[in-house]
């Protein structure tokens, strides 16, 4: 498996030494050209996710989904943008200014951090630091505060529902999607992503079928890994879970007043986001970068030839497709039946799991 910090390596040592830069602007060059790229490729993925979700929602509607902009209508969401871009940005009378252009803002840059945590191939993980799951979810919980700030900074009765709704659902299902990365964290032993993905490489090793530990099938990860999946889907908002957005009752939520960029903001979040828990699913519980091993060497080498970048966007648009399935598939929950299943069903069932793989690590069934 290539190690992508060679070639980091030997960009610093090309500015530092051959071009006799320095520590700052060696430092300065580096954070820029990777800020580029962090923004350009969450710029791409968020294209291809928008026309993703709208090509498996013709399937499952036994349509076609756009067609006409572009062969096979891989235009199409070129052209939204387009028309998003040059839209007038409209002042909202009675609302709070400061909080009504602040809030878009607080989303994006929420969603944008939590992106660079994802690890994408050996050695090229952005932002990789040893407390880096709790910083995930320290930072991804931003975007709570601006969708509140949307929905009271508005001064619509609407955009305040659904602000309302989005905030106690997304507070309330961090407390799965934290007890789950935690169970993950006490059979790996730390916090570091890299070292999570690392500790899966090798035949049969990824966390949720893992056949050197004791324990048959895994049965805590695999509890974690599915409710992660649920918890992740009502985080992000996603069917069936978005009664936040419920258009049959509340226009289009906590964004209903925001036109342009300001609405692009939220549409970009959303997408990503989904892109944001299927990475980290992946990371966690099925390997992240690392290739799939059976054992038999001739197979292996030839899986270790994929570079593992590409094995890392293949299980996260595979996890990315599953929540689309469920999006298409069931209907728009209550907010009542939401918040039971939450508080009464996944945070008890999490609190077990945790338990009981705290038991199997304590007595070396797992880790």
């Amino acid at each position: 498996m290539f190690d992508f910090s060679v070639v980091t390596k030997w960009f610093d040592a090309l500015l530092r030494h051959t071009l006799g830069l320095g520590d700052v602007w060696s430092i300065l060059i580096e954070c820029v050209l990777v800020g580029i790229l962090i923004l350009t490729f969450y710029a791409v993925i968020a294209i291809i996710l928008i026309f993703m979700e709208r090509k498996v929602c013709a399937y499952f509607q036994c349509r076609l989904g756009p067609m006409r902009v572009g062969p096979w209508g891989i235009f199409q969401v070129f052209a939204d943008v387009l028309k998003m871009l040059i839209k007038e940005i409209f002042a909202v009378d009675k609302a709070d200014k400061l909080l009504y252009y602040l809030a878009p803002f607080f989303v994006i840059i929420a969603s944008v951090c939590t992106f660079s945590f994802l690890p994408w191939n050996n050695g090229a993980e952005v932002l990789d630091f040893n407390v880096g799951v709790f910083l995930i979810t320290a930072v991804s919980s931003l975007g709570i505060i601006g969708i509140f700030m949307a929905g009271w900074g508005s001064n619509n009765k609407y955009s305040v529902v659904s602000a309302m709704r989005g905030a106690v659902q997304m507070i309330s299902y961090e407390m799965s999607l934290g007890l789950c990365l935690i169970a993950a964290v006490a059979m790996c032993g730390t916090m570091q992503m890299s070292e999570i993905v690392g500790q899966q490489t090798g035949p049969w090793n990824w966390l949720i079928f893992n056949t050197n530990y004791i324990v048959p099938l895994n049965i805590p990860a695999i509890i974690a890994f599915l409710t992660f999946l649920i918890a992740g889907n009502a985080e992000a908002n996603r069917g069936p879970f978005d009664l936040a957005e419920a258009e049959s009752e509340l226009t289009a939520g906590y964004h209903t007043e925001y036109s342009g960029m300001g609405f692009g903001f939220y549409y970009l979040a959303e997408y990503l986001n989904l892109f944001v828990i299927s990475g980290i699913a992946s990371a966690v519980f099925l390997g992240g970068w690392a290739p799939i091993n059976i054992g038999i060497e001739a197979f292996d080498n030839v899986m270790n030839l994929i570079p593992g970048v590409v094995w890392f966007l293949g299980k996260t648009f595979t996890v990315v497709w599953l929540l689309m399935w469920v999006r298409w598939t069931f209907p728009r929950l209550r907010i009542d039946q939401i918040l039971k299943l939450e508080w009464k069903y996944l945070m008890p069932l999490s609190l077990v799991n945790l338990v009981l793989m705290t038991i199997f690590v304590a007595f070396k069934l797992v880790g």
